[in-house]
């Protein structure tokens, strides 16, 4: 270990001149890098300064109205479909990871069906998930245009995410944790919740996260589902428009484009605010864990 630490830039120079593919391959990665970077830190500046100038009071006042066009009611919207949506298809999909994983077989023909399932739902666009629901939960269900029509069909849409995080989170965790909790006398469900699952955790908040993020993004399902009233909804029967349906309907009418930019200022904050409170969370527990 020491010999490796001990490795001077020098050193690499010279072994990337010696193999000269090595050293390629070295230019490529850091190159993909700040490509990555510098693509990610142009589109939130652009957002920011774009937006920012725009933000005004009116803009967080309590009602809509064409006047303010207020994007309070889309906020509040936006953390209710979040909620829904999560507590609709955060159990199922991580109950159903726990199962494939610590109760089926390994050459389990039904792993294989759910996982090709799973992979079929993730790679359908969002308007056929929003179509679906128009026609099933809108029409079908005769739920109109709501809230919980809405949660359901993001549901729907981020269960195989979750799912699959999960599972693949569960699968991260050595067996020697499992084994060493039988070996302790522990039964099945209990090496689970307390030994497999703590282990897991940051990878299925990372789904999470992720499915979060679909959520407060998602405008094509929910505008044939939830609908574009801009209101505070009195039940999740009722209609309502979340941020980023706020922010297309204020782009495509043409008439508060400068709006508009503001909302995307708001929805990016909002974004990076859920994903630090989530790590944080994961790094209490994992702390708590410890």
């Amino acid at each position: 270990m020491n010999a490796i630490n001990t490795v001077t830039w020098k050193d690499k120079i010279r072994g990337y001149v010696k193999n000269p593919f090595s050293g390629f391959l070295f230019v490529v990665v850091v190159l993909a890098a700040l490509i990555t970077f510098t693509v990610l830190l142009f589109l939130i500046s652009y957002i920011l300064v774009r937006g920012l100038p725009h933000l005004t009071l009116s803009l967080f006042e309590w009602e809509y109205t064409t006047t303010n066009v207020s994007m309070m009611p889309a906020i509040i919207n936006t953390v209710v479909m979040v909620v829904l949506a999560l507590v609709l298809a955060g159990p199922p999909g991580i109950f159903s990871a726990i199962y494939l994983v610590e109760y089926a077989g390994s050459g389990n023909k039904l792993i294989k069906a759910v996982r090709v399932t799973t992979e079929t739902l993730s790679g359908i666009p969002s308007i056929v998930f929003g179509l679906f629901g128009m026609l099933f939960f809108v029409m079908a269900l005769g739920w109109g245009f709501s809230m919980l029509a809405g949660a359901f069909t993001l549901s729907i849409m981020i269960l195989p995410l979750i799912m699959r995080t999960t599972e693949e989170a569960l699968m991260s965790v050595p067996d020697s944790y499992r084994e060493g909790s039988f070996a302790l006398g522990a039964g099945k469900l209990r090496t689970i919740f307390r030994i497999v699952l703590p282990s897991a955790v940051p990878g299925i908040l990372a789904g999470v996260i992720l499915s979060i993020g679909r959520v407060v993004g998602e405008t094509a399902a929910l505008m044939f589902t939830a609908g574009t009233i801009a209101q505070i909804p009195s039940n999740v029967m009722s209609s309502g428009r979340t941020l980023a349906v706020h922010m297309y309907s204020l782009a495509n009418e043409g008439f508060h484009v400068n709006q508009a930019s503001a909302t995307g200022v708001v929805l990016l904050v909002i974004v990076i605010i859920i994903n630090w409170l989530s790590g944080a969370a994961a790094k209490r527990f994992i702390k708590g864990q410890g």
